[in-house]
């Protein structure tokens, strides 16, 4: 009797653990569907992964590549004082009305770009306006080299006419005028740079004046403005510069 109630207690249970495991056995195929790939498709997924590794590790490189550069920039101050160094440096090496003509277009387009940088750069603005004032007076000595440049050529070709007519007596005039021309000109577009190199060098101390004068005010809380202590000084200097002729020029 008890072994009745035995069987028949587990022909009860055998029906649920059957039913259990059939269950589970649908339930396999379709996880192993969603967890199993072909090997195609998972090299394709794993591309794809490596892929877009690769595109967002070059966005990060060139992200740091360019805030690097950035931050040199910020570093990095600008040579105000090159472009009239460069100016007069082409003015003087040119040996026709072309290359004079070059070199005025150059110290035009340099004006213009210091002109814009004078609104973005305040703190260099006394390094920038000479510069400025340099470039414009390269402008005009060019034009007055091109002129120059003309009278050179008339006194040479005057004294080939006298050589071929055997006027030596007058060509030999013509000679010593023509070198004596050349010569003064040289001379005179070798101050050029020198006259540059000491502008821009005043320049440059006027600038690192005021910027230590403007910190200055702002560690100790001066009650005047900066830029009024900045003022100061240059009235202060400008006796000097007066005594001295205003700024270095040598002759146009």
């Amino acid at each position: 009797m008890s072994d009745m109630r035995i069987q028949s207690a587990g022909g009860a249970a055998w029906p649920q653990e059957q039913q259990a495991e059939q269950q589970a056995a649908a339930q396999q195929p379709a996880a192993a569907g969603t967890a199993l790939l072909s090997p195609r498709d998972t090299y394709a997924r794993q591309e794809r992964e490596t892929l877009a590794d690769m595109m967002q590790d070059a966005r990060k490189k060139i992200e740091a590549h360019r805030q690097s550069l950035q931050d040199l920039q910020k570093k990095t101050k600008p040579r105000y004082g090159d472009a009239p160094m460069l100016a007069y440096s082409k003015l003087s090496g040119a040996r026709t009305k072309a290359q004079v003509t070059a070199a005025a277009s150059y110290a035009r387009r340099r004006i213009a770009q210091l002109r814009a940088a004078l609104r973005q750069d305040s703190d260099s603005s006394a390094e920038i306006k000479s510069a400025i004032r340099q470039l414009q007076k390269a402008v005009g000595r060019a034009e007055k080299k091109k002129r120059e440049l003309i009278r050179e050529d008339q006194l040479e070709r005057q004294q080939r006419r006298s050589q071929e007519q055997e006027e030596d007596q007058k060509a030999q005039r013509l000679k010593q005028e023509l070198r004596r021309r050349r010569t003064s000109r040289v001379m005179r577009e070798s101050g050029y740079l020198r006259e540059a190199e000491i502008a821009g060098r005043l320049a440059s101390q006027l600038t690192a004046t005021q910027m230590e004068l403007r910190e200055q005010a702002a560690s100790i809380g001066a009650s005047i403005p900066s830029d009024a202590a900045a003022a100061q000084y240059a009235q202060a200097a400008a006796p000097a510069a007066d005594a001295s002729g205003g700024e270095i020029s040598v002759e146009a």
